[in-house]
């Protein structure tokens, strides 16, 4: 999940409504900080009512089946994981987890922690592998890391160039200071979106954040299994069932989003256009899993 990846929006605005003078800007960023501090606030608040950290709480972004105790994952996948494919390296202290492989191709579908090394990717596991739930500590530490990886200040600084670029938002303005209004929305989206998807609902509703890559079969086959798991998604108990996480966590960021975006861009229809825009970054960030080891192997040539 984690919605870091934004379809090209324009929105026009209404006569009269091109220039936002500053101190709207500054009672703006006052109330985005007053956003994240709320959502930090619920997310600690959830954090200390958690049972401690256990092995269920794994990095399932590396989605490799990292085994407990003495015995180690099989040597090509622990390659993988261990910083060859790009930088993603697993830091040290990273808890481990016992899980299974389905296949004897561990090639197959395999992920790693970021695509193209600016995209956060810790929620995709690797193919032909299942892996235990998460607990109430994992899905919000994996959420952090989606949030707060250096990956994901890069890619918001493209995101937000993108944005700016065709104007989204004229009353953001231009130059460095315009461009720096661009970016802090863009990243208070993101921070907001990945917390609610990721952490706050899938805790309430226990399902699995995770995004599980089918990893073969063909290519139409994929894309519906990826489309597929915005309105379907495992649960803790391994049963699936509606992505409550996904439909609602991107219903909670979209009326979030008007505690800090000028009044133009606030209201029922204009949160609604939010809701479906995020639902749409869902939508190609799950493409964009299922097919980017596909991607490494035969354009990168990593196994």
């Amino acid at each position: 999940m984690g919605n870091w990846t934004k379809p090209f929006l324009t929105m026009s605005l209404p006569p009269g409504h091109g220039v936002i003078e500053r101190r709207s800007y500054l009672s703006l960023g006052g109330r985005a900080m007053g956003a994240i501090a709320v959502l930090l606030f619920a997310a600690t608040a959830l954090w200390a009512e958690a049972p401690a950290l256990d092995a269920s709480d794994a990095r399932p972004g590396y989605g490799a089946c990292q085994q407990a105790g003495t015995t180690s994952a099989p040597p090509s996948q622990a390659e993988s994981e261990s910083g060859k494919g790009g930088g993603d390296r697993k830091p040290s202290g990273s808890p481990e987890v016992t899980c299974t492989s389905k296949s004897k191709d561990e090639s197959e579908g395999r992920q790693t922690n970021r695509i193209l090394g600016v995209v956060p990717n810790f929620a995709a596991v690797s193919g032909n592998t299942q892996l235990p739930p998460l607990s109430a500590k994992g899905k919000f530490w994996l959420a952090t890391e989606d949030s707060f990886d250096y990956s994901s200040f890069v890619w918001t600084g493209i995101l937000a160039g993108q944005e700016f670029g065709l104007e989204n938002y004229p009353e953001f303005g231009q130059g460095m200071a315009g461009y720096g209004r661009y970016y802090w929305h863009t990243f208070v989206d993101g921070v907001s979106g990945t917390f609610f998807t990721e952490a706050i609902v899938p805790w309430v509703t226990r399902e699995d954040p995770r995004y599980y890559t089918l990893g073969h079969g063909g290519f139409f086959h994929r894309a519906g299994y990826a489309l597929s798991r915005v309105v379907l998604t495992k649960t803790d108990s391994g049963g699936t069932s509606f992505n409550w996480s996904e439909v609602v966590g991107n219903g909670f960021e979209a009326g979030l989003s008007n505690a800090y975006y000028p009044p133009q861009e606030r209201g029922a229809r204009q949160t609604a256009i939010n809701w479906g825009a995020q639902i749409e970054s869902a939508a190609l960030n799950n493409i964009a899993k299922e097919f980017w080891p596909d991607v490494r192997r035969i354009i990168f040539h990593r196994k």
